[in-house]
């Protein structure tokens, strides 16, 4: 009955398998191999009970999307026409980024051997380049997406890590350097958050969200340039403070509106300097930071 059962099987498939087109597309029944073997089985007389195998056949592959061989297109990275006058334009105004940059490596070089107050002055001239690669490019009618950038990364170098480098150098004695490091370390990580922030964010012509990087290293090259006489212990807090400032949603008021403010309010931090450049200096600092949180609560409540 075993015998008799497994020839039907048998005989079954390969009247199935001999059928052109019965069988669904991507299965092969019973391959030639396996029909010559049936045939010598019925010969012989050698049935046993194995069943014929069904062999999966792979299904038919796409054909492969067509590969563009052409070549890249390269992005301009100076927008619009490509005159030499243009050009002399756009390596002026990212020589002033380069400069910064550059500045602020040797800002680093110098803190390392303990020349602080002259990396400080670096910083500073940091900051006087940052300002003008970006009134040349507008001026000059070069901006690019490209300078942007440029100036994005020479600002995380300058202001990001050769600040913090500089006030961690100044701190060196004074404080328990774990604290002076986990508040050099903020000002570095803030910076970098306030960048990648403001390259993102819609751009507001009346405030900065936060304070901005060039300001907060502003602060702390100016500090320690004029050895502001603070214990160790408050430098180190001001300094955390300064960059939670930087990633802070207080609105912060740009130069432009600082400009607009009444002379004599320009007139008393110049007549301040005078007397006591650094108390009119620590003034300064206190009432800018200051400004951030009242603007803040008067747009809440005109709101």
């Amino acid at each position: 009955m075993r015998r008799s059962s497994t020839f039907a099987r048998q005989v079954l498939l390969v009247r199935v398998g001999r059928r052109d087109g019965a069988a669904a597309s991507g299965t092969d029944l019973l391959t030639p191999d396996h029909r010559r073997a049936d045939r010598q089985r019925r010969r012989y007389g050698r049935f046993d009970a194995e069943v014929e195998a069904v062999l999966p056949v792979s299904p038919a592959l796409a054909p492969a999307a067509p590969v563009d061989e052409s070549p890249a297109m390269s992005i301009p990275l100076l927008p619009g026409a490509r005159t030499a006058a243009r050009r002399a334009k756009f390596a002026l105004v990212n020589a002033c980024t380069l400069s910064s940059l550059m500045l602020g490596m040797l800002a680093i070089f110098l803190a390392m051997q303990g020349n602080t107050r002259v990396a400080a002055l670096c910083l500073i001239a940091c900051v006087a380049f940052d300002g003008l690669d970006g009134a040349l490019a507008r001026k000059l009618g070069v901006a690019s997406p490209f300078g942007a950038q440029m100036d994005s990364l020479a600002d995380m170098c300058s202001f990001g890590l050769a600040a913090p480098v500089v006030v961690y150098a100044s701190l060196a004695g004074s404080v328990p350097p774990a604290a002076a490091a986990v508040a050099c370390a903020l000002v570095a990580a803030c910076a970098a958050i306030r960048l990648a922030r403001f390259n993102v964010s819609p751009k507001d012509g009346r405030f900065f969200c936060g304070v901005p990087t060039t300001m907060a290293a502003a602060v702390l090259a100016l500090t320690v340039a004029i050895g502001l006489p603070v214990p160790g212990l408050v430098m180190v807090a001001g300094v955390a403070l300064l960059a939670f400032a930087m990633v802070s949603s207080f609105p912060y008021a740009k130069l432009a509106r600082l400009v607009k403010l009444p002379p004599w309010l320009w007139l008393a931090p110049v007549v301040g300097a005078l007397i006591d450049i650094r108390l009119t200096f620590a003034l300064v600092v206190v009432g800018y930071l200051v400004s951030g949180p009242v603007l803040w609560l008067r747009q809440r409540r005109t709101a």
